[in-house]
């Protein structure tokens, strides 16, 4: 299992302040609605600790929804922004034997991801690294994966709808503003960590 250095730990650590500090300047500029304003200011505290974008877990029953929705097929290559436990890149890898990159700021996460990806032997299809996502290269992935911050998803949408024609985006509750969605799935998922209604939204955008 690949081993993660030091110095890309000490430079994912050094980000955050300034990613913090553009999350709340983007949300500032943006149409967000207050809803949305005070879920990220709510969110922003976990900044100062370990993460960037807070992690939260994905529930497997809103995974499986996202990847159905993504319509994967034999070669294409999915990408994870802010994979966490690296579910999405794994479950893909499972089910639809799909490679994936999944990247998070967070390493003892890439390293938890790692390890589970290994442990179900599903290396040749996996990789995980500690990558901003901002940095990170969208252009040859049919498919991209998203759990955000609502401001987030906005910085991001400039980039995403450059991307070659055909590409699938699947993000989990959160929107692109006036960027409508081609389809949207309501999925129940009682053991979703956050929220009281306990369910999902999962919205699909096709570049054309």
């Amino acid at each position: 299992m690949a081993q993660i250095p030091e110095a890309t730990v000490q430079q994912s650590v050094g980000k955050r302040a300034l990613q913090r500090r553009d999350v709340l300047r983007a949300c500032a500029a943006s149409s967000l609605s207050l809803l949305a304003q005070r879920v990220v200011a709510q969110a922003l505290p976990a900044l100062d600790q370990d993460q960037d974008v807070p992690y939260v877990v994905t529930p497997q029953v809103v995974v499986d929804a996202m990847l159905e929705m993504a319509q994967l097929k034999p070669g294409d290559r999915l990408i994870d922004l802010g994979c966490g436990d690296g579910r999405i890149v794994r479950t893909a890898a499972r089910r639809y034997r799909v490679s994936g990159l999944g990247v998070d700021l967070d390493p003892s996460l890439v390293r938890r991801a790692q390890q589970l990806a290994h442990d179900e032997g599903l290396q040749a299809y996996c990789r995980f690294e500690v990558r901003d996502l901002f940095d990170t290269d969208l252009n040859h992935a049919e498919v991209i994966t998203l759990y955000l911050l609502p401001a987030v998803n906005l910085a991001l949408r400039p980039r995403l709808k450059a991307l070659k024609p055909g590409t699938r985006i699947l993000s989990h509750d959160w929107d692109m503003g006036d960027w409508l969605p081609q389809e949207t799935r309501m999925v129940q998922a009682p053991d979703k960590p956050v929220g009281f209604e306990k369910r999902s939204n999962v919205l699909k955008w096709i570049i054309s």
